[in-house]
């Protein structure tokens, strides 16, 4: 199986948004500010060919569904489809992915699915060969959000999914779709249902699975957030979200699961380490994934 980092369209959002409570004069030495006070956000999705004999793509960045008005308001930096032209930089066209694994339905998660904005014209769902794949439990807020997060979704994409067919909804370890090559856990402290998907290594002595890569979503949105204190202003429950994270990193680097990361600008995949301290980092970062092979059981 061969694995493809696949960039969608940027975006820059308020550095203090980002990390929460962590002061400036800290999170400043991670990522830069603009005058504006933003810092740069990639929204990178996974693409995995042959996977449980089919091709699949996790996530679809934030695309570029929003008119011009929105689309600089949550600071979209290009106005054409990139994750289509990354797609098809790699060999792919959307008509060809068979699965999209969603972590949750936040527009800049679930964006990419939808057609480019055009004056006068209704949103419009690509991939149209895919199944959709949503945990359940985030399927319920996508459709009844909270007034805290209702801005995060899109209003019209519950429904096009629906009325696709090809609509999926998960609410334990395994899809019908993926099998056991893909292995999901769930997070809330981000979201309700924050789905975490790996793909599953290979089985070891000890009976569990090793090697495999997990897109960390929102959880850990890139290198900077693997502290464990750190989290996003955006989070709904930054103590539990801590929690998760510090249980989700102990097992990733006991089982030797490579992170995936959607937001970092300069890194796609990174390796768990930690320091004499306790102390949770990356090592072995990897910018791009260009036909890297994993190996699988």
């Amino acid at each position: 199986m061969k694995l493809w980092s696949i960039r969608g369209n940027s975006q820059k959002l308020d550095g203090g948004a980002m990390f929460g409570n962590a002061p400036k004069a800290v999170w400043e030495k991670w990522a830069p500010a603009d005058e504006l006070n933003r810092i740069e956000l990639a929204c990178r999705a996974l693409l995995a060919s042959p996977l449980a004999g089919k091709t699949v793509l996790f996530e679809t960045g934030i695309g570029a569904f929003f008119e011009p008005k929105l689309r600089e308001r949550y600071g979209v930096q290009e106005p054409r489809h990139i994750l289509i032209d990354s797609l098809r930089e790699a060999g792919f066209e959307h008509e060809d992915i068979d699965v999209v694994v969603l972590s949750h339905l936040h527009f800049d998660h679930a964006g990419g699915l939808l057609a480019p904005w055009s004056e006068g014209r209704a949103p419009e769902l690509l991939f149209p060969n895919a199944t959709f794949v949503v945990g359940a439990e985030h399927w319920q807020r996508a459709l009844h959000p909270h007034p805290r997060d209702r801005a995060s979704f899109i209003p019209e994409l519950p429904v096009l999914l629906e009325n696709s067919g090809r609509l999926e909804i998960v609410s334990g370890e395994y899809s019908k779709v993926l099998g056991k090559s893909v292995r999901f856990s769930f997070s809330n402290g981000h979201t309700p249902g924050l789905m975490l998907a790996e793909i599953v290594g290979v089985e070891q002595a000890d009976g569990q699975a090793h090697g495999g890569v997990v897109f960390c979503a929102d959880l850990i949105p890139g290198r900077s957030w693997v502290h464990v204190p750190i989290t996003m202003g955006y989070d709904r429950n930054a103590e539990l979200l801590i929690d998760e994270k510090r249980a989700f990193l102990e097992d990733k680097l006991a089982r030797d699961v490579r992170l995936f990361f959607t937001h970092d600008p300069q890194c796609a995949l990174a390796q768990v380490v930690r320091d004499e301290r306790g102390r949770f980092g990356t090592a072995h970062e990897t910018g791009e994934l260009k036909a890297r092979t994993l190996a699988v059981a």
